[in-house]
Parts: structure tokens; sequence; C-alpha cells
């Protein structure tokens, strides 16, 4: 009897069908704002993405003002961008470790200044056919932007910027820009990536959501734990709460309890594509993927392809 009744409170505790449904349309997330893409095939870290684009009916180049712009009048909500300190106080607004597959720059992005990394063509290594055509080449020079004038073009969009690095200092020299804005700017601003520099940022500038992989994992494996009960794991509070989409129906009170304690603490919650092992998932980029989301489902989806999410989700 004692069983029964305490799974009776577990279900009544959990089920979503007596929780309150977050009502509207989903935000969405525009991973590298409109961006070329490219054969996702046997990836691994070293692999130059631009020597495998796949055709484009578009001329925008990912982290570029334009290519943001571009994300946010498809419909993005939030673009996220890559950033990394430079030698002369900056940070560049770009995605690769180093330079030389994507641009004609050479070694790696923050071993040189903002002066000399504007002088870059980023468009330099696209390539659809092999090698044998670069539509871009000559077209990106100059437009690599520092994180400073992307918060100036867009004053009041939503901006998620990635921290490439595992570094303390570039948290701190991060902490240091952010903090420089309005408290409400910063509440439009997410930033995820390395350990060591989000637990940085996470530490000095607590309206700011974070996540990184160490606390995306404390996170769900604690929810996944002890999340019968109502209680939410601390490393769930003011995050970016980063889901896929076939483990999401194995969390407690899945969607819209679920939704509702993640919100309670202030964080907020993006569906990306399924979790395959080895690796994080993608984002939510097909039809086909998308139908896999609740009915009116209105949290955050992260995606590779705004243009064709965009509609699907009335946007």
């Amino acid at each position: 009897m004692a069983l029964a009744v305490f799974a009776a409170a577990i279900y009544l505790n959990n089920t979503s069908h007596l929780a309150t449904h977050q009502d509207g349309k989903p935000v969405l997330l525009a991973h590298r704002g409109i961006a070329q893409r490219f054969d996702e095939r046997d990836l691994n870290n070293d692999t130059c993405t631009a020597a495998r684009a796949l055709p484009s009916g578009h001329p925008y180049l990912e982290n570029t003002i334009d290519s943001m712009r571009a994300g946010f009048a498809a419909g993005a909500d939030i673009v996220e961008i890559d950033v990394h300190p430079t030698t002369d106080g900056e940070f560049a607004v770009f995605h690769d470790w180093t330079l030389d597959c994507r641009s004609d720059g050479h070694g790696v992005t923050r071993e040189h200044s903002m002066a000399y990394l504007k002088k870059l063509d980023i468009g330099h290594g696209y390539t659809a056919d092999g090698g044998k055509t670069f539509p871009f080449r000559g077209k990106g020079i100059g437009l690599m932007p520092t994180l400073n004038e992307v918060l100036a073009a867009f004053p009041q969009q939503r901006l998620l910027i990635n921290v490439k690095s595992r570094e303390l200092s570039e948290g701190d020299r991060l902490a240091d820009v952010l903090s420089k804005l309005p408290a409400e700017r910063r509440a439009q601003i997410m930033v995820y990536g390395g350990d060591e520099p989000v637990d940085v940022v996470r530490t000095r500038l607590r309206d700011i959501r974070t996540i990184s992989r160490a606390v995306i994992k404390d996170c769900l494996l604690g929810y996944i734990g002890y999340g019968w009960s109502g209680v939410v794991p601390k490393a769930c509070h003011n995050a970016m709460v980063m889901l896929p989409i076939n483990v999401a129906p194995f969390l407690w009170g899945w969607p819209d309890r679920f939704l509702g304690r993640m919100k309670a603490v202030n964080s907020e919650v993006f569906m990306l594509g399924p979790y395959r092992g080895g690796g994080f998932s993608t984002g939510i980029d097909t039809p086909e993927q998308f139908a896999r989301l609740p009915q009116n489902y209105a949290g955050g989806i992260w995606t590779n392809e705004i243009e064709a999410i965009a509609p699907l989700a009335g946007k």
C-alpha cells in the first residue's frame, strides 16, 4: 500500500497532463546565423568544412554581420556566434581555431591582431566541387567582425556567444566586455563553451545564462536521478539547457512539467537533434525532426537551417 501511494505521488508530481502548458511559438536559435552548409559525414576536429561545402543558393558566410542579419530576418529569435580573443585586446567573431581552412590567413586565430584579421578574405577556402571553383573567393575581405561590432549592430537582439577555448583568462576577458553592458542587455545574451571560461562568466555575471559540457552533464544526470522529487539540480539554474530530442522523453515531467521547472529557475531549454553517442547532436534541421517535437511546443529550438525551420514554427 505504501509503495502504491509513493508511486502515485511520484506520478502526480511529474505527469505533464497536470502541468500548465507554455503557450506561444518556439524560440528559434540560428546556429552561426545563415551559413554555408557542408557534408557532415565522418567529421573530426581537424576537418576543413569549407573544403566540403555543399552547393548553395545564398551568399552568406557564417559569423558575419550580414549572415546574422539574414538569420534574424528569416525568423531567428537568437543567433549564435563564435569568438576568439586577439593580441590587440579585441574579440574576433570567427568559428575556426585556425585560419587556414576558410580564409587566406595562416596560423592560430587568437595569435593574431584584429588589425591583421580584418585584412583577410574569410570566403577564400570555400569550394563545393573539390577545389575546381571557389565561388566566395575575394568576397569575404574585411568581413570578420569584432564582438563589439556585433553588439553595436544588434543592440536589442538576442545572442549566444560560443567561447572556443578552455582558458580561464578568456572567461575573464569576455566577462569584462559583457559587464560594461546594461543589465537589460546582458539578459538577452547567453554564453556557452569550454568549462573553465564559462564558469568564470557564470560566477561573475549571474544575470547571463550559461552552459558548458560539464554543467549540462551534471544538470541532466542530476535531474534524471532525483528530478522526480521536483527538486531541480543547481547546475540547471540560470542555464541554457541543451536537450537532444531523443533524450527528452526520459526526463521527469516532459514536456510541460519539465519546461515549467526550468523556467522557474530562470533557465531556457533548447531542443537539439538526436544524440548518437561519441559526441553531441546537431540541430533540428529537417521537417522530420521538427515533427518529433511535442505538439504545440513553445520552448527553444537549435537549428542550422533557420530558413527551413522558421516557416514550420510559424515564423
